[in-house]
């Protein structure tokens, strides 16, 4: 159904902060995802958990290539698609972080405050994001 000259566009624009401040934690999220990449023992180290030995590497791998998909599917929603999915994306994105807490609290327990803490940042910022992006004003 086509939008009417008066009514709002289910679309962030480029003028919006809103879209910019998106895509900048989706660059963050790209960059992340290409340090767990190319150095997975800093991106362990990044994570909270020890690195792996050996083949176990790859699992540390997986978690930015996760984070990279992650980037570009934000990046893709954000350009090309409604406000209303891309908020959808974003609250629903919270499982990560959360479900990260919980790795790292099994693993080390409460002696890494630290990246306990960064998860649960990154936890709010995407509920908080999913929340900007659907209000309707600029």
């Amino acid at each position: 159904m086509r939008q009417g000259p008066t009514e709002p566009s289910d679309r962030l624009s480029m003028r919006q902060a809103r879209t910019w401040v998106v895509l900048g934690l989706s660059m963050a999220f790209l960059l992340i995802g290409a340090l767990f990449i190319l150095a997975p023992r800093w991106g362990a180290a990044l994570f909270g958990i020890p690195a792996p030995e050996d083949r176990g590497l790859a699992y540390v791998r997986a978690i930015g290539f996760r984070d990279l998909a992650l980037a570009l599917y934000i990046v893709g929603l954000t350009l090309f698609s409604s406000r209303c999915a891309l908020s959808t994306v974003l609250a629903l994105t919270v499982l990560i972080p959360v479900g990260d807490i919980g790795l790292v609290a099994t693993v080390m327990g409460l002696s890494s405050p630290g990246h306990l803490a960064l998860h649960g940042v990154s936890a709010i910022c995407f509920a908080l994001l999913a929340v900007w992006v659907r209000r309707d004003r600029s």
